[in-house]
């Protein structure tokens, strides 16, 4: 699919959930929120996850294809919850490509309230971490020219430029692809690592 469409707009263990907090401005009603930051466990966090993308992506996706995202690599999918409500996910997959780990974020949304908060940088973080866990030597995703909110998130975790395609969504807009170059010497050695050992 079309990936990585935020709407406009650490590392992480291996660990099933990460807490944390997130201070806004003293004339914010909320000057403190918890946010936790969880695996996709079952199929139970599929719903929420599909309908904050459907209200958040312009790019409608099929239920098949979250299930192919989430199945086959859902210790690459983290979601933000506040109070056990999920405001924030990210999905992505991690394949052999020419010689290569290729990781590929899918698609990243955050409830409007909850944006500029830091949280969609943490969850793609996140997930790159654990690409890395498994020797993942690049990751790669596409994101429309004209959402300058998630452009300026991936180039500050060191994604360049790689291609515009022309008329690339079905809305008609152009999109950049993004490639993040990452050092293998500094990853794991651990032979068959990828695709099966997200499970």
């Amino acid at each position: 699919p079309h990936s990585a469409k935020m709407a406009s707009t650490s590392q992480a263990s291996p660990s099933t959930s990460t807490p944390t907090s997130t201070s806004t401005s003293p004339t914010d009603a909320k000057a403190k929120i918890d946010f936790e930051f969880v695996r996709y466990e079952n199929e139970g966090d599929l719903a929420p996850i599909q309908r904050l993308m459907e209200k958040s992506l312009s790019e409608p996706y099929s239920i098949f294809t979250y299930r192919y995202f989430i199945n086959n690599y859902p210790a690459l999918c983290w979601m933000a919850t506040v109070d056990g409500k999920m405001i924030g996910a990210v999905v992505s997959k991690l394949d052999y490509h020419r010689g290569r780990f290729r990781g590929y974020v899918a698609m990243l949304a955050i409830e409007e309230e909850y944006r500029g908060r830091g949280l969609a940088t943490q969850l793609v973080s996140k997930t790159i971490e654990m690409m890395k866990e498994h020797n993942c030597n690049e990751v790669a995703l596409e994101t429309e020219v004209t959402n300058i909110g998630a452009l300026n998130l991936y180039l500050k975790l060191g994604f360049i430029k790689d291609k515009r395609y022309q008329r690339y969504y079905l809305n008609g807009v152009d999109a950049w692809r993004l490639i993040l170059a990452l050092d293998y010497s500094e990853q794991k050695k651990d032979g068959d690592s990828g695709k099966l050992a997200l499970k």
